[in-house]
């Protein structure tokens, strides 16, 4: 190895360097920032439960347990928070928050969530879109707007199942629909201040037969611009 070479590769390997002790420092000296959504103490726990609506017109709701499968794969200390709605006119769309705690392994890719399922998303189909939200003052709730299908047995039938699924991020201040943006500010803040953002997930799906993705949309933006309100702190008004 010649001279400048080696310079070039002690030079690399100081940056490396300074820059894990710069994160090793700052995730050691981090707070936990404040969530963006309502949450209420579990008894007998370190986690919170995530307050969902329970009254909405038009709407019956219940309160469902998330599966097993979640709360044994993300962090323990992990805040959750589910609920069905089912619509008088036997619509139904499944809500779910997921508030991460001290680790930011609590939220991946929702994509993810819905191919280990067995759906597979249409990208063609897929975009980003906006929900308009009256309340507190009226803005444009940034989403992503998945459609997804999925191929079932019933009874005795194969049949083609459509999924729409509706999601983004909000910490005690921001909102995004972009996963890569929300990692973005989470690097900084813990870098630059110190803090690391306690983001939640939001998510709402409906299933729904082939051809009516659009309608079932439509019906989805009228349960979101009538529950974030009652959940979501930011923006405040």
């Amino acid at each position: 190895m010649n001279r400048s070479k080696a310079i070039a590769f002690f030079a690399v390997l100081a940056m490396m360097g300074a820059s894990a002790a710069a994160l090793a420092h700052a995730k050691s000296n981090q707070r936990l920032g404040l969530p963006g959504v309502k949450t209420s103490p579990l008894p007998g726990s370190q986690n919170l439960e995530v307050l969902l609506p329970d009254d909405v017109p038009g709407y019956q709701s219940q309160t469902l347990p998330q599966s097993a499968t979640v709360t044994n794969t993300l962090p323990l200390d992990t805040s959750y928070g589910q609920r069905l709605y089912a619509g008088n006119d036997g619509f139904q769309c499944l809500a779910n928050v997921v508030l991460m705690g001290s680790s930011r392994a609590s939220i991946h890719k929702p994509q993810i969530c819905l191919t280990a399922q067995g759906w597979v998303i249409s990208d063609a189909a897929s975009r980003e879109d906006v929900v308009p939200i009256a309340r507190p003052s009226p803005y444009n709730l940034r989403v992503m707007h998945l459609v997804a299908t999925r191929e079932a047995r019933y009874n005795g039938q194969d049949i083609t199942q459509k999924g729409v699924y509706v999601y983004w991020f909000v910490d005690q201040d921001r909102l995004t629909a972009s996963h890569a943006e929300r990692f973005m500010w989470m690097a900084r803040d813990v870098v630059l201040r110190g803090v690391l953002d306690r983001w939640a997930y939001v998510a709402f799906f409906a299933q729904c037969a082939p051809g009516q993705e659009d309608a079932t949309f439509e019906h989805m933006k009228k349960l979101i611009a009538a529950t974030v309100p009652e959940f979501q702190l930011v923006p405040r008004g």
